[in-house]
């Protein structure tokens, strides 16, 4: 079966609070609607319980905004808008889901949890093959990982119930694509083995 590890990312106040930068853009209602605060929270405990690693991983960019991507479409106005500024309320993660002590806090500046991050080293340093992914936006943020993942070799579960995206046919969208590179699952499914 291998080692898993769970990874829950961007549910940071800035995307998934309903006072975050952006709430507007439906973010924090499909979180709400959909329980996925409760799921993820309701994961990183099962995890725990199973010995089972939580990475914890946030979107955001250096005071300044050195490590900011100009041309992207989906982080360009975050200069101009000061929003996913690291170090503030905005990027810290939501109550709901906040890492133990003990957890590792990835920050990442792209959308993938891989790019220009230490999460691949960390993963097989602790022998795990497996990932458990949570969060949102299952359209961008979840779908990235899932397909770096996969060409990492690692098998990938996708945790239908704690993901999210900005509305509920982009969700959809990206739950029919990920089936075609990752077993799309739940909460329980996947950690009450």
């Amino acid at each position: 079966m291998g080692r898993p590890a769970l990874i829950l990312m961007d549910l940071i106040n800035d995307v998934v609070h309903p006072d975050g930068s952006y709430a507007k853009e439906g973010y924090a209602e499909q979180v709400a609607s959909r329980g996925v605060l409760e799921r993820a929270a309701t994961a990183a405990d099962l995890a725990r319980e199973q010995d089972i690693p939580v990475i914890h991983v946030t979107v955001g960019f250096s005071p300044g905004y050195p490590d900011w991507p100009a041309d992207s479409p989906v982080f360009a106005p975050c200069r101009y808008e000061k929003r996913l500024q690291l170090g503030t309320w905005g990027t810290e993660q939501h109550e709901r889901v906040r890492p133990r002590s003990d957890e590792v806090l990835l920050a990442k500046h792209r959308l993938s949890p891989f790019h220009g991050t230490a999460l691949d080293l960390l993963l097989r340093s602790q022998g795990v093959d497996r990932l458990l992914l949570g969060g949102v936006s299952t359209d961008l943020v979840v779908m990235s990982a899932a397909r770096d993942a996969h060409d990492r070799d690692y098998r990938v579960e996708v945790l239908e119930d704690a993901t999210a995206a900005a509305n509920p046919e982009l969700h959809r969208a990206a739950v029919t694509l990920l089936g075609r590179t990752a077993t799309v699952t739940s909460v329980a499914q996947a950690l009450s083995r």
